[in-house]
């Protein structure tokens, strides 16, 4: 990976990032409420909107708003005046953790609901149970919200193919990326036996499906699958310096979206950034965001097209 300038913020918890491809600035969530906006340089910051909860994944509306997942409140539609509206409320459809998102150029928004049985604070708890309770979902522009996929491990991170042929979400802690087909909804395996957690998903400017790895796989995690769920259950119990805790690591992936090749596998020494949950690609520039950061993070892809 090559050399990652830091872009300090007024908090922390810039779970996500995104660019606008109008200036080149870019905008994250913090863990007090606050969307902000971050120039390209670095050097201003200015606060967009409150949303009251935790922002979590962000996404342009095609009306040149926000959409938020917020692990608070649920599904937002964030204006840049600052104005918050509820697109899906916490707890409707059974929406407990709103995660990451993606959004379709007619305002179809699809997004992640990685739990039914834990909040944010303790999303851990569900990567050791193994609970499988996470869902993609979608709200259709009447408002209506359906289930496209179940059963997945910690849904996480979510993203559109370039055509908008099918949607991609993470099943994160069962180490894959699962395609659903679009209009049908045919759901398969896009892309098996990660060496990582894939958090959030984004599509590049660049045509690719980019994924961020906070944590490399488990030998004990995938040890504890073995096990019977009361056991994994009594796990999460004990003490935190008890349980397994996977490594952190600045690790970045883009594949691409037809054929799941990797085109981009991108690491960093440990301590460059800390534990990267978000990525995105714009005009050669990659932008990294961490679930506990109190900065974003930004470096130039080598060759045509990168940006200083």
């Amino acid at each position: 990976m090559p050399p990652v300038a830091l872009h300090p913020l007024p908090g922390a918890g810039a779970e996500d990032v995104l660019v606008d491809p109008a200036d080149g600035s870019a905008l994250t969530g913090l863990d007090d409420g606050r969307v902000v906006r971050v120039t390209e340089d670095g050097k201003q910051i200015t606060e967009i909107a409150d949303t009251g909860g935790r922002p979590l994944g962000l996404e342009w509306h095609p009306d040149g708003g926000l959409v938020v997942c917020d692990a608070s409140r649920g599904l937002l539609r964030v204006g840049l005046d600052g104005s918050v509206a509820e697109l899906v409320a916490r707890g409707r459809s059974g929406l407990r953790l709103c995660n990451n998102a993606a959004v379709a150029a007619d305002g179809t928004v699809y997004f992640s609901d990685s739990t039914s049985r834990f909040d944010l604070p303790d999303y851990r708890a569900d990567v050791i149970e193994h609970s499988a309770t996470g869902r993609l979902l979608r709200r259709t522009l009447d408002g209506a919200v359906d289930v496209l996929v179940t059963g997945l491990a910690f849904a996480n991170g979510v993203a559109l193919a370039p055509d908008e042929s099918a949607v991609f979400v993470s099943d994160m802690a069962a180490y894959n990326i699962r395609r659903v087909s679009l209009p049908d909804g045919a759901v398969s395996v896009f892309a098996d036996d990660l060496p990582g957690f894939a958090d959030n998903l984004s599509l590049g400017s660049d045509g690719l499906v980019w994924m961020a790895f906070p944590s490399p796989r488990d030998p004990v995690l995938d040890t504890l699958l073995a096990t019977p769920p009361a056991i994994r259950k009594a796990l999460w119990r004990l003490p935190e310096k008890l349980q397994p805790n996977p490594d952190q690591i600045t690790w970045v992936r883009a594949i691409d979206p037809t054929t799941a090749a990797v085109v981009h596998d991108l690491r960093a020494p440990l301590g460059t950034y800390p534990m990267v949950t978000g990525v995105r690609e714009h005009g050669g520039r990659v932008w990294l965001g961490g679930l506990t950061a109190r900065a974003l993070g930004s470096f130039s892809l080598p060759g045509p097209g990168a940006r200083g």
